[in-house]
Order: structure tokens, then C-alpha cells, then sequence
């Protein structure tokens, strides 16, 4: 085939393009980006009598496609052969002078090794020298800082000591002390420990956002055991089968938190039981039970792709690095900072906004859930409490920043999803230089909350997250383990103290994602799935996922989780579940069905989201359910995604309430 293209050479390419009419795209040439073209015939001169012609160069010329690469045989006087002699020709638009010589470099490296060793394997070829490669293992990742070898109980306890009047939580108008929050801790650790709890143990938090269940938690830490946080909001069996992957020792509920499911698998007491209070109240401070940075602190689950969620285990350790680690790129935090917590203690963004605050003195600004649904309320409970360090999604800061003023803030930390900074113009516009320290953060639960630390300004670029924290190190490798250069698509691995200890349970699972690095022997590194790539200046850009996760405003999902849910409906046969963002920044999840044999194809969207949002939690829930009578496949029986047409509707349909409080809230 490729030799019979030869008969057609003198075709123009402009025809070639008209008749094969492929689909067109301004981000890129219609039929092909890169092309090598070899010159391997004589050019001679014109002749003309007395004198000898020659090629005389014309100067630059126009880029054709993205990349073009002349290579061109040369020949001494003799007529032998003298070498090759190339070209590169690359957009300027796309491309700036140092990227095009770089690659240049690279592909003359790629030739001299192939011609030095005939038998070798190209993708064995690492195009990277020793400087370039020192480069991006080394240079790039910053020097660890001091980490102080301590526990997360041990930091709060100095706290307290150092003003035990201060204020640690502000809550719907009631304010603990620091003192009063660790004398209420060490009461219920006291209860803790007398139902086994201690190092390596873990204990079950269902309990609302608030007071309760920051005691709760400073609980579990006295008592020396690491906490479990579960939403719930969350769907009853979700609930229930995350308490029965844990295995805690005991969980932590009230009435109300409690009321949606009546089978937890683990002993469970009641906060607000009449009983439990008073029994707390007789009950002495317990003494705090000393643990060592690599036990336990948490463990947060997030989505999996088996449709079983997994648990991801952080160390004390994790985390006083994280903040060890970001202190100075922040100027520091101490008690003159206020920090909101927005979030659900299921999503780790909360770990930061949490101990962020009682680590070092701060105080914790409690938004309900409600308040956090609600941007005009939560812009004034900003500005009420004098928030100084804000949290936020992308998608919940659009929804706020109009409503916002400075204040008293002096920094939004962005987490969680991708960030436009395109989207902060009218930020930047109305607040010019009084705008506080803008910073998009990205990061990993499995890394603890944040990898990277990015200054956002105006006219900032979209993809660009910066580079590590010090005592981390980021690489982008490909699939050999081997770094890849600037400007080159890869995976994301994270290395460094801030590396969780594995999956809960899943020792088949931590080996496939927390593997051995091959730079630093000895040491772990984390194999996010994630693809990104390094910028000429060293900072990395994030290009999307290299597996079937999601994120939607800031919550990790795995797709196929959600596909599992959905097949296990009765009346559906097949499914399958998608991303659309046919909207800017409005990522919504589809569910297409194909209905099993007399159901109602009608109904069948309704069913289908209201059996789903009784096994996961709502931001897992399909906004859209389309009817097909088949899914498209590709020539090979897999699944085509791309042929799944846009969904026929601009909203989901609502679905019947899965708990009592949303019983109450749709009766009233």
C-alpha cells in the first residue's frame, strides 16, 4: 500500500485534503500535524556556459503543519556520501524557539543512538541527556523543609496550653474555647478508650458538620485512634457498607444521623442520647494516648472503579508535612487566622481547612450545609466571622466571588477540580491589587490534600498548577517508569512524606498504585492516573485523567462505580456513564440505558436515578438518564463513547427523598 502511493506523488496536497474531507478542527491541521519529509536525490544547478549554479537558500519559510522535519542526504565533491544535514520547521504559534530547537535535539539524539546500535528498540531510547534529566527528577522538585516529628495531638495540645481562652470553633452563634473543645474531647476519649480504642484502631464518625463533630474527632486523636469520616447525607447502604469495609471499633452518630439506616455493623453511640451525656458529663479528661507520626490519623474513602470504594490511610505525619511544607508559601499561619470550613469531613479538602486552623492556634469558622448551598448567605458569613483563609472549588467560588469582598481575607485556596482562571476576570477587575493571595492547589487524597502550589494572576493560563511542595517530588513519566521531557504528555507519580500509607484492606491495590520509585531506592511514590506535563519554566500542567475518574465539583469519581450502580437496576440491561460538559464549568454526569425487555422506556430515567441515589451520594448521581435501544459499539465490540449522542434534555428529573431529612424538607 505504501508503495503504491508513490503513483500518486504528483497529486496536490491541497486536492488530497478536498477529496478525503476529513473533519475539520482550528486547534490542528486537518490531516496531519507532523510530517518528515527525506531529500535523498541530487539537486544540481542550472547550466549555463562559464559558470557553475548552485541552491541558494531563500530565508525562512511558512509553517505548513504543526512540525516538519526536513532531513536531507549529503554528499562530498567525490559524490560520496557526507551525512545528513535537517530542518525543523515548527508553527510559531504553537511553538516558541527553545521547545522547536529542543525537539530538534532530541530527534538528531534519537537518530545517533539508533544508528550507534541498529538492533536496539526505538521506545528503549531515552531522547532526555544527563542534564536534561537532572533537570526534571531534581532541579524542579523543590528542597524539603523541617518536619517536626510530632502527632497531630500532640501540636493541638500546645495550643491549648498556649491559650486555652482563645477561640477554636465558631458555630450558628456558639464559640468553644480552645480550652472547653479539649476538655469536651478528652471526655468522650475517655469513653473511647473504655470500648478498646487506641493506636492502629479506628472509629466511625456519621455525625453532621459542626462542634459535635470536631470533637469527635480531637476525640479519636486523644484517644489515639484515627476517625472515619461519613456524610450523612449520604445514601443509607452507601453509609452502611462503608462502616462494614472499615471495621471500626465503634461509631459516632446522633438520632438524627442515625435515623436513615438501623444495621451498622459496628457498636455505635449515640451523642445525644440521654444516657451518653450524662455519663460523659461524670467522666474525667482522659490523658492523650501517645501515637508516633506513622500511625493513622483518618481514613477517607474515596470512589473505585470495581464499584467498591476504597479506603486511603494518612499518617500524623502526612499531615503536619503538609502544612510544614506550605507554611512559607503562605507567610506562615498562626492564631490571627480564620479559616472556613465548607466542606464535608468525607472530602479531604476539609483536613486542611480543619487542622489548618487548630495546628496553629487559628479558629475554625463552621458553614452549615445549608449556608454552603447558598452563596449569598455564605459571602456574609465570610464577611461576618472576618474570614482570613478560604477554601474553595472552582465551581462554588464562580457561584460566590461576585457576592465576595476582600475583607479580612488574605488568601483563596483553590482545590479539588480544574481551575479557569479566565473565570476570575471580574474577580481581579473588581479587586485589582487588593485581592487577596489567589492559589490553585492540585492534589490527591492518596498524597494528602495538596501536591502543588500555584499563584494565580489575572490573565493566568487554565492548565498550570505550579510546582511541588518542598519534601515532595513530582514526577511525569511514561509507561517504562522513565521521565519524559518538557512539553511531553505523562503520568503523574508523587513521592515524598506526604504519600499516604495505602488502601484500607487492599493490599492487592496499594501495591498497584503505591509502587517502588526507581530514582530514590527505598522510598514509595503514588501513581495518580493523572496526565500532565512540565512547562519550559518547570511548572507542571494538568491535562486530565489516563483512566475512566472524574471530578465534579471537586468530588473524585470513578465512573465505573457509578456505572455498576446504575447496571444493577433491575429494569436496565446495559449502561454506561459519561462526562459532559457541553456548558463551560458545568460538568454533569449521563447515564445512557438500554432497557431490559418489557419496561417502560418512559419511566425508565426516573427509575433508574432514584434506585441509584439509594447507593451513592447525590454528586454520583446521573443528572441525565437517556433511553437508547442499543449502545454504540466500535468495530472491535467495545463501547464507542463518542458516538453517545448529547443528551435531548437540559436537566434531570427530580427523584423521590431517600432519607428523613430531605422527607422534612420536601414536605415543608
Amino acid at each position: 500500500m505504501g508503495l503504491s502511493a508513490f503513483e500518486h506523488q504528483d497529486v496536490p496536497f491541497e486536492r488530497l485534503v478536498e477529496e478525503l474531507a476529513p473533519e475539520r478542527s482550528l486547534s490542528r491541521h486537518p490531516l496531519a500535524q507532523v510530517v518528515l519529509t527525506l531529500k535523498n536525490t541530487t539537486e544540481d544547478g542550472p547550466v549555463l556556459a562559464g559558470t557553475v549554479g548552485r541552491p541558494f537558500p531563500t530565508g525562512p519559510a511558512a509553517a505548513r503543519f504543526d512540525l516538519e522535519f526536513n532531513v536531507e542526504e549529503r554528499r562530498d565533491e567525490t559524490g560520496a556520501p557526507a551525512g545528513l544535514s535537517g530542518r525543523l520547521i515548527a508553527a510559531a504559534d504553537l511553538f516558541d524557539v527553545g521547545t522547536a530547537q529542543r525537539l530538534a535535539d532530541w530527534f538528531a539524539r534519537v537518530l545517533g543512538v539508533l544508528v550507534a546500535d541498529v538492533d536496539r528498540r526505538l521506545s528503549s531510547v531515552d531522547v532526555l541527556d544527563d542534564v536534561e534529566r537532572r533537570q526534571v527528577l531534581v532541579e524542579w522538585n523543590p528542597e524539603p523543609v523541617a518536619v517536626p516529628q510530632s502527632s497531630v495531638g500532640d501540636l493541638f495540645a500546645a495550643r491549648v496550653a498556649e491559650a486555652p481562652a482563645a477561640v477554636a470553633v465558631v458555630a450558628d452563634g456558639e464559640r468553644l474555647t480552645y480550652g472547653e473543645l479539649d476538655a469536651r474531647a478528652g471526655r468522650l476519649a475517655s469513653l473511647l478508650i473504655g470500648h478498646g480504642v487506641g493506636p492502629e484502631s479506628l472509629v466511625g464518625l456519621v455525625l453532621d458538620r459542626g462542634p459535635d463533630l470536631l470533637v469527635a474527632m480531637l476525640a479519636v486523636v486523644r484517644a489515639g485512634g484515627a476517625y472515619v469520616p461519613v456524610d450523612p447525607r449520604y445514601p443509607a447502604e452507601r453509609v452502611a457498607s462503608t462502616i462494614r469495609d472499615a471495621e471500626p471499633v465503634v461509631v459516632l452518630a446522633t438520632t438524627a444521623t442515625a435515623g436513615q439506616w438501623n444495621d451498622c455493623p459496628a457498636p455505635m453511640i449515640m451523642l445525644d442520647d440521654g444516657e451518653v451525656v450524662a455519663k460523659l458529663a461524670g467522666l474525667p479528661v482522659a490523658a492523650p494516648v501517645a501515637v508516633r507520626p506513622d500511625h493513622p490519623l483518618y481514613v477517607i474513602y474515596t470512589s473505585g472503579s470495581t464499584g467498591r470504594p476504597k479506603g486511603v490511610t494518612v499518617t500524623h505525619g502526612n499531615v503536619i508535612g503538609m502544612f510544614a511544607a506550605t507554611a512559607e508559601s503562605f507567610g506562615g499561619f498562626g492564631p490571627t487566622d480564620v479559616w472556613s470550613w465548607f466542606h464535608s469531613a468525607a472530602f479531604d479538602f476539609s483536613v486542611w481547612e480543619l487542622w489548618g486552623a487548630l495546628l496553629h492556634g487559628g479558629r475554625v469558622v463552621v458553614v452549615p450545609f445549608e449556608v454552603s448551598r447558598s452563596p449569598g448567605e455564605f459571602a456574609a458569613l465570610v464577611a461576618r466571622e472576618r474570614v482570613t483563609v478560604l477554601s474553595q472549588t472552582p465551581s462554588a467560588f464562580y457561584e460566590v466571588m461576585d457576592l465576595l469582598d476582600t475583607g479580612a481575607l488574605r488568601a483563596v485556596v483553590f482545590g479539588g477540580e480544574a481551575l479557569n482562571p479566565g473565570r476570575l476576570a471580574s474577580w481581579f477587575a473588581r479587586h485589582g491589587a487588593r485581592s487577596p493571595r489567589m492559589v490553585n492547589m492540585y492534589g490527591i487524597t492518596e498524597t494528602t490534600v495538596h501536591v502543588t502550589f500555584e499563584q494565580v494572576t489575572e490573565g493566568g493560563v487554565a492548565s498550570v498548577v505550579g510546582r511541588a511542595l518542598p519534601g515532595l517530588r513530582v514526577f511525569v513519566l511514561d509507561d517504562r517508569l522513565r521521565p519524559v521531557p518538557p512539553g511531553v504528555a505523562g503520568e503523574v507519580y508523587v513521592a515524598g512524606g506526604q504519600v499516604a500509607r495505602g488502601y484500607l484492606g487492599r493490599a492487592g491495590l496499594t501495591g498497584e498504585r503505591f509502587v517502588a520509585c526507581p530514582f530514590e531506592p527505598g522510598v514509595r511514590m503514588y501513581r495518580s492516573g493523572d496526565l500532565a506535563r512540565f512547562n519550559g519554566a518547570g511548572r507542571l500542567e494538568f491535562l486530565g485523567r489516563a483512566d475512566d475518574q472524574v471530578k465534579i465539583r471537586g468530588f473524585r469519581i470513578e465512573l465505573g462505580e457509578v456505572e455498576a450502580a446504575v447496571a444493577t437496576v433491575g429494569s436496565v440491561a446495559q449502561a454506561a456513564v459519561v462526562v459532559r460538559e457541553d456548558t463551560p464549568g458545568d460538568a454533569r454526569l449521563l447515564a445512557y440505558v438500554v432497557p431490559a425487555d418489557g419496561v417502560d422506556r418512559a419511566g425508565l430515567p426516573a427509575v433508574v436515578r432514584q434506585e441509584t441515589a439509594r447507593r451513592l451520594p447525590g454528586h454520583m448521581v446521573p443528572a441525565v438518564v437517556m433511553v437508547m435501544d442499543a449502545l454504540p459499539l466500535t468495530t472491535n465490540g467495545k463501547l464507542d463513547r463518542e458516538r453517545l449522542p448529547a443528551p435531548q434534555q437540559v436537566a434531570g428529573v427530580g427523584r423521590a427523598p431517600v432519607n428523613p431529612r430531605e422527607e422534612v424538607i420536601c414536605a415543608g
